[in-house]
């Protein structure tokens, strides 16, 4: 009753007060509060609703906040109402990326991509193959989770039969899934880090190329090291019936990668993503019809006519994703997803960490934490080394990777206009600090999701995920030395 006085004397005009140091701290204290009791509370269901109620309430902290100082709730409403269109490019992206994740399944050309993939495995340079393989696998569906749930633990499985380290094991799985999902345009951190600077997609995928690519040799080489004394103590049984399970239920050869292939090239010619991406969804559901009739027949209910059951098959891909069944559940997980609804819990979450950013730049309360930060970031390098902090930090106190994207790119994008740096150099910041940290810390959402499916804590495999250690770290070393920073014209301050 109070909180809706106030709101309602709020629609008159008052004059703003700056904010203050503790009026800052209260929006995010509560954040952390209900984040923490999030993941104590849901564990890895902690993305799916309640860590989108911890930021709705912590928005709500925040406005009230703004209407202490003087704010009307109008503008804060249209201040939430800008930072979700923000968004929008990137959900559109989004929906169109599970559609595509789907055809991908029923064409073959994902599980093309794993049995090929999986050919190279060998015990003395083991390590480096899985960090490669989940490498592929995750570019090619843009979800380091499923990788790492699915070839991860089957490779985890054939290293205890190999006798080998299932921690080192553990370290190249999460390398070569974190890899493959920051460069893949599939990703919903790769859509979300230029959605939130506003850059291009596939522009911001090139200019991740020299610090992720670097980061990723120098990763896979420390892995060769590690494998030449590693022999084998027994088959690798597990592999081989991944293989069968994948011949079986698919036609598996070159061709199958054609999709792929086009909206790689569509990519270099710079198509925008969103057509490029719907035009690979599509292709894969072409695919899928001229080369997987047998697995379409398979899945289809011919009772209202062959032709109608592939035209309904096809057309429940794309919406709600493909599911096969295998007799393996591993195989299954792996095979099966994909869809536009999948990506409406990502939306959500998307949806109000902008809301909670939005707020907080909108009442002037993240400038309180810029302010500090930029007092002791006063060259180029200093100020991408304080944005890679600032993401490690929200991925520790937050514990999600998504908010430690959001808010250090609404906290820092004016200050790289002001200081002529193109917004790309701001979004492969984010990824370089944000993304690949997050399954280092247990007690973030990756972290506990990985412990989960591993087995093995974060603490322990992250000693051995060279690729997440690296590539921050050469991040800020391009920074200091001004290797690969792209500028502008600075923007013109009062």
């Amino acid at each position: 009753m109070c909180v809706g006085v106030f709101i309602l004397k709020s629609l008159e005009e008052k004059p703003i007060k700056p904010a203050s140091f503790f009026d800052a701290l209260i929006p995010i204290s509560v954040l952390i509060c209900l984040l923490g009791a999030a993941v104590y509370l849901f564990g890895d269901n902690s993305s799916s609703g309640p860590n989108q109620i911890a930021l709705l309430f912590a928005t709500f902290a925040a406005a009230l906040i703004g209407l202490k100082n003087g704010y009307n709730w109008k503008k804060l409403e249209d201040a939430m109402i800008e930072g979700i269109t923000l968004s929008l490019g990137a959900i559109l992206i989004l929906l169109m990326v599970g559609a595509l994740i789907g055809t991908w399944l029923l064409s073959g050309t994902v599980p093309t991509l794993i049995y090929y993939g999986l050919q190279v495995i060998n015990p003395s340079w083991f390590y480096a193959a899985s960090c490669l393989i989940c490498g592929i696998v995750a570019m090619s569906i843009g979800s380091s989770w499923t990788t790492a749930a699915t070839i991860g633990v089957a490779l985890l499985g054939v290293a205890t039969g190999l006798g080998l380290e299932q921690t080192v094991t553990a370290g190249a799985v999460i390398s070569g899934a974190y890899f493959g999902d920051k460069l893949s345009p599939l990703s919903e951190t790769t859509n979300l880090a230029p959605a939130v600077v506003g850059a291009d997609l596939f522009e911001h995928i090139q200019h991740m190329l020299w610090t992720t690519v670097p980061s990723f040799v120098i990763a896979l080489i420390i892995f060769i090291f590690m494998g030449f004394n590693a022999t084998a103590s027994s088959e690798a049984g597990r592999i081989d019936e991944i293989t069968a399970i994948l011949q079986q239920n698919f036609n598996i050869g070159l061709e199958m990668l054609v999709p792929l292939i086009v909206l790689l090239v569509l990519a270099i010619r710079k198509m925008p993503a969103f057509p490029a991406i719907s035009i690979g969804a599509v292709l894969g559901a072409v695919w899928a019809v001229l080369f997987q009739s047998d697995l379409i027949a398979s899945q289809i209910d011919i009772s209202q006519g062959q032709l109608i059951g592939y035209f309904k098959l096809i057309w429940t891909t794309f919406f709600d994703g493909f599911s096969i069944s295998t007799q393996d559940d591993n195989m299954d997980a792996l095979l099966s997803g994909g869809g536009m609804s999948g990506m409406l819990t990502t939306t959500w979450l998307i949806m109000t960490a902008l809301m909670f950013g939005a707020i907080m730049e909108k009442t002037g309360l993240l400038d309180v934490f810029v302010k500090s930060i930029l007092k002791i970031a006063k060259s180029t390098g200093s100020l991408i080394t304080a944005t890679i902090a600032t993401c490690i930090g929200t991925n520790v106190i937050a514990a999600d990777q998504y908010i430690a994207i959001v808010v250090p790119g609404r906290m820092f994008k004016e200050e790289y206009a002001n200081r002529g740096l193109k917004p790309v150099n701001l979004s492969r910041t984010l990824e370089d600090g944000g993304t690949i940290t997050s399954p280092l810390i247990p007690w973030n959402t990756c972290g506990a999701y990985m412990q989960s499916v591993l087995l093995i804590n974060p603490f322990d495999y992250a000693l051995y995920a060279f690729f997440n250690l690296i590539n921050p770290v050469l991040a800020i070393i391009y920074a200091y030395l001004g290797i690969k920073i792209l500028r502008i014209k600075p923007k013109q301050t009062a």
